[in-house]
């Protein structure tokens, strides 16, 4: 009996190992684990600030006696369009990220949670708002609606990236990622 599990715990093991090997390396790098949860948020630190109306209002914007000026009418609508398909295409990429620790299972978590809070946002309200910049509406219902979106989710927008940049800043530094945080 003994020389029975003797002769099965080497084996055992050598599998247990390799299989740690094995799951261990099926997880993105660091780096490439940091850029899509962490990095990608770049790209909506401005939701619901009036430099993001601003933007989308700036766009719309034609001057008298500068031909390149003239617009198609649409030139608002389409920054809200390709930001739409670029949170959806960065939903799609955290939703494949590889979680094999509880660090990042709670980045990818809080960052799942961060796109899909502000998505619905982009499709309804912001784009309503370059609609109507696109149209040249009043100011006064551009500015009702940049308002709005300020009021409703900015607190909340704030709180959740703020934890998943405390979140990132901890990531990068166990990884010994060089990152810029200024």
């Amino acid at each position: 009996m003994k020389s029975t599990l003797k002769s099965l715990f080497a084996p055992l093991c050598i599998l247990l190992l390799t299989s740690a090997i094995f799951f261990q390396s099926c997880s993105e790098p660091a780096d490439k684990f940091f850029g899509v949860a962490i990095l990608n948020t770049n790209t909506i630190t401005d939701f619901g600030t009036p430099a993001l109306a601003k933007q989308l209002h700036d766009h719309s914007v034609e001057y008298p006696n500068i031909p390149s000026s003239k617009k198609n009418g649409n030139e608002a609508s389409e920054v809200v369009k390709n930001k739409i398909l670029y949170l959806e295409k960065v939903l799609k990429d955290l939703h494949a990220l590889s979680a094999n620790d509880d660090g990042r299972k709670e980045i990818k978590e809080q960052a799942i949670a961060l796109y899909e809070f502000v998505l619905p946002v982009y499709k309804n309200e912001y784009t309503t708002y370059a609609k109507l910049c696109d149209t040249h509406a009043p100011q006064e219902q551009k500015d009702e609606i940049s308002t709005a979106i300020e009021q409703k989710y900015n607190a909340e927008f704030e709180q959740r990236i703020t934890v998943l940049l405390a979140l990132g800043k901890e990531f990068a530094t166990e990884n010994n990622l060089n990152v810029n945080w200024d």
